[in-house]
């Protein structure tokens, strides 16, 4: 359509394409291009290709020329080519289409690159009808399936051409269109577009970098459509060893850069964003699930169970015992037989399908057949005890669980690989017996209720012993927990989380607090503290004295009913590093609030939920780098500051049950933004309100 339009015909008389696509020939693509603005000879196409590079350089050296180069595969195929053109100064352009996000990316592009988005559902039914029906409106009987059929194709214009296409041959008839909606993925399969596209990722597979290719492949032991936290997959990269160090660049981050490399060649999918711009979730599409699945299978890389008959039946084809991963659903695990599986497998996965209540039995045959698991993610697992058994897996280093209990035994201290433990307990509480200064490859620790373990014994322990130097996060744990010795022995925390009453953690006794031992984690960026009390009228759950300085490196703060003073907020807007500040559940008290100048030099985050907060004032010298403002159970709040118009950077504002007055000054703001965007070209801004119909 660019290409066609008038105003670029207009603006350029030499306009040419060329499809260049994988198996492409250097020559040809130089020759269809030189045919399209001049006459090829024969002495022309005899040309060796260096020749032919110069001669089309010379032709376009006096010429304005748009040439749209279509289905550029990879960087370097665009090196080899772009010899070939001129860098005149006649404004021509060269327009690349390509499946990996990374092309372009040098000194060389000026111009940032358009990413092509999938179809919304109207969108796609919109298409679905075209080729369908082509200019017929659709009977009232067929819509439903029809809308069914479109939602089928995930946004994807090729998939709802080709299933229009198979409906126009087939009519109207409504048996037809129930067939093909409950049949969607069966007949693109059965299709060519199946094959293309199969051809099409093992091509994107086989030119993936080796380190690549089985955190890629690993998507197929997800179940099908699973949208995966990022921080999760990561993880579990790490503990089956698919990450290898690099310099001083931690493990984690590797992996992320791995994953957004994926992301950037469109085999991985990004589902949400991040408030600081990194991936949340992501997951693989159909197609490529399959892919996936079938390279796992042919790699011996992995082995998904779905039927019983598959652990039982020893004349199965698919002989388990060569896999290296498992994923299987919980409720087999009674009969999982050691002879069926041997020792070949490492890692174990059980996905969430209902929580399956599991016996000691059922467990303790885990380590008797998986005596080598290095991964076991056992979430939709509960545990009425800790299996005594499990601590015999001295290889693990991935472990989740979900318990019934309120204490680790002290034998959790012989999984001294663990680099991941993540304890879901229907407790209030959890107590670490054992002595994770020990466990000393932990890199995470993560409880959902606050967790108490013990000081490390001295202080004096070498760094082999009793020093968790690969510590990256601790949530959650106690006020109490929060020692000298214990964060001495955790010196590169990057998250930590605190729950429980916290006037003991900022209580002044001897001239110091416990919270004096959290200022001195020089690497934290993320920290979350959480006032975890019943009543919140009870003068024992206010945090009478709060700390005066924070971490040096915080860049995430959340406060979690802390019922703080609005004046306290000068001293988080001397966070000179801060970028993302949530304050949840009255974390802050007062009915009013006027910041100071100069504060918060770095926040683009501001999150307040639950407060009674009336008056606020606040302009562009109070937040001068905000990009997003949520607001939740605001409902006392007269309006939204009409000063925050004025902040440059401000993108998105979103109010979330609050009232008819904050409402209306948000649109008064976005009205402002728009108005100052029209006339100097700068950025607009979103605002967004739930429920949309405050009358209600």
């Amino acid at each position: 359509m660019v290409f066609r339009d008038p105003k670029i015909e207009f603006e350029f008389y030499n306009r040419i394409w060329v499809y260049v696509s994988q198996d492409y020939n250097r020559k040809e693509v130089f020759l269809t291009i030189l045919d399209q603005i001049t006459k090829v000879t024969d002495e022309i196409r005899n040309m060796t290709e260096e020749n032919l590079a110069q001669k089309l350089l010379g032709s376009l050296e006096e010429e304005k020329y748009l040439i749209v180069m279509d289905d550029v595969r990879t960087q370097n195929d665009w090196n080899h080519l772009r010899v070939a053109f001129p860098k005149n100064k006649k404004k021509s352009r060269i327009l690349l289409t390509s499946c990996d996000k990374n092309m372009g990316k040098d000194a060389d592009c000026k111009v940032e690159r358009h990413d092509l988005r999938f179809l919304n559902i109207d969108e796609s039914w919109v298409l679905l009808q075209r080729k369908a029906l082509g200019l017929e409106e659709c009977p009232e009987d067929l819509v439903e399936r029809g809308k069914n059929i479109a939602a089928e194709c995930g946004g994807l214009p090729l998939k709802i051409v080709m299933i229009g296409e198979i409906l126009l041959e087939k009519g109207t008839e409504r048996s037809h269109w129930e067939d093909v909606s409950k049949n969607v993925k069966e007949y693109i399969f059965e299709m060519d577009l199946g094959k293309k596209m199969d051809n099409f990722i093992a091509w994107s597979f086989n030119h993936l970098p080796y380190h690549l290719r089985a955190c890629f492949i690993y998507f197929g032991m997800l179940p099908e459509d699973y949208r995966i936290s990022v921080r999760k997959l990561i993880r579990l990269w790490v503990a089956e060893g698919f990450i290898q160090q690099k310099g001083e660049l931690n493990l984690e981050g590797i992996a992320e850069d791995y994953l957004v490399d994926l992301v950037n060649r469109n085999l991985v999918m990004v589902e949400k964003w991040r408030s600081n711009g990194k991936i949340k979730t992501c997951y693989v599409r159909d197609m490529i699930h399959v892919f996936c699945k079938n390279k796992a299978v042919e790699e011996n890389f992995y082995h998904e169970i779905k039927r019983s008959d598959q652990i039982t039946d020893s004349s199965s084809k698919d002989d388990s015992k060569i896999y290296r991963g498992l994923s299987i659903p919980p409720h087999f695990l009674s009969t999982i037989s050691p002879e069926k599986f041997g020792s070949h497998v490492r890692s174990l996965l059980c996905f969430p399908n209902g929580e399956i209540p599991s016996t000691l039995a059922n467990i303790s045959s885990i380590p008797k057949t998986f005596k080598l698991l290095r991964v076991l993610e056992g979430e939709p697992i509960s545990f009425s005890r800790f299996p005594t058994d499990l601590a015999l897996l001295v290889n693990l280093r991935y472990l989740v669980l979900s318990v019934q209990f309120k204490i680790l035994p002290k034998y959790i201290t012989n999984l001294w690989n663990m680099q991941t433990l993540i304890v879901n307990t229907s407790s209030n509480a959890l107590e670490i017996k054992g002595d994770i200064f020990k466990m000393v490859r932990l890199r995470h620790l993560e409880t959902n209720a606050p967790t108490s373990f013990s000081d490390p014994i001295s202080k004096k322990r070498n760094n082999e012993e009793g020093s968790l130097i690969s510590l990256r996060t601790l949530s959650t744990i106690s006020p109490e927990t929060c020692s000298e010795v214990a964060f001495d022995r955790a010196p590169n925390l990057s998250k930590l989380g605190i729950r429980g009453q916290l006037s003991k953690l900022f209580e002044v006794k001897g001239g110091s607090s416990l919270f004096d031992n959290v200022k001195k984690l020089n690497f934290l960026e993320n920290l979350k503290l959480f006032n975890d009390v019943v009543d919140m009228q009870d003068s024992k759950g206010k945090t009478v004295s709060p700390p005066d300085k924070f971490p040096p490196n915080l860049k995430k703060l959340t406060l979690y009913g802390t019922q703080l003073d609005w004046n306290y907020m000068s001293t988080l807007g001397m966070l000179e590093n801060l970028e993302i500040l949530k304050l949840k559940e009255n974390a802050f008290k007062g009915n009013s609030w006027e910041p100071k100048d100069g504060g918060f030099p770095a926040l683009k985050i501001l999150h307040i939920g639950k407060t009674d907060l009336t008056n606020w004032v606040a302009s562009s010298s109070h937040f001068p780098s905000l990009k997003s403002l949520h607001l939740q159970h605001c409902t006392y709040l007269n309006a939204v500051p009409l000063g925050l118009a004025d902040i440059a950077t401000l993108q998105t504002i979103e109010l979330y049950m609050t009232n008819e007055a904050a409402a209306t000054s948000a649109k008064k703001i976005q009205d402002q933004k728009n108005e100052y965007r029209q006339a100097n070209e700068g950025k607009g801004i979103k605002v967004s309100i739930y429920p949309p119909d405050h009358d209600k």
